[in-house]
């Protein structure tokens, strides 16, 4: 082999080295201080129209007329009086603290755009999601690299959580109270 073949193999792997070392430093990058997200801006258009109204009901003539109601607007998900309002904090280094429940979803995680931060090397950026799907809080797991445990079982699939059973993220345990 000549020393030019040599010398350029040499380089090449010199090259291929220095560009996984860099891949390495962008995902740990990634994984301690999470990924920016940009903000889309919205559209002018859409905020400047107003949603058309739903159309009546049709009521058939033989029907009686007292029968017929407004048609039902659907808003987002709420709790009622028997859901979980309040997320109580029972171990971890923030134990005792409570949480009031948003109306929709809280996002868990160690990023700081997350609803429930969490700072533990346990717990992944984007970790797991809390979320009120008819009348009931579901835990989802995103994809986490040491999981969501559910009353010690681990969570693959969006799962009911009961009041007072316990949520295992990291080194954090919390439970849903009313």
């Amino acid at each position: 082999m000549s020393e030019l073949t040599l010398l350029l193999l040499r380089l090449g792997f010199l090259v291929l080295l220095w560009a996984f070392v860099f891949f390495i430093v962008y995902a740990l990058r990634s994984d301690l201080f999470g990924s920016r997200a940009r903000r889309m801006p919205e559209p002018a258009a859409a905020s400047a129209v107003p949603a058309p109204a739903p159309a009546p009901a049709m009521v058939p003539s033989h029907a009686p007329t007292a029968a017929v109601t407004e048609p039902v607007q659907r808003s987002a998900p709420a709790a009622t009086g028997s859901t979980p309002r309040r997320l109580v904090i029972v171990s971890g280094p923030r134990e005792g603290m409570e949480i009031d429940l948003p109306p929709e979803q809280l996002t868990i995680g160690r990023s700081s755009e997350s609803g429930m931060v969490i700072r533990d090397d346990y717990t992944s950026t984007h970790h797991a999601r809390l979320m009120l799907w008819n009348d009931q809080w579901v835990i989802q797991d995103l994809d986490s690299t040491n999981g969501t445990f559910l009353d010690g079982e681990r969570v693959t699939v969006p799962t009911p959580v009961h009041p007072g059973i316990p949520v295992t993220i990291g080194t954090t345990t919390f439970e849903l109270r009313r």
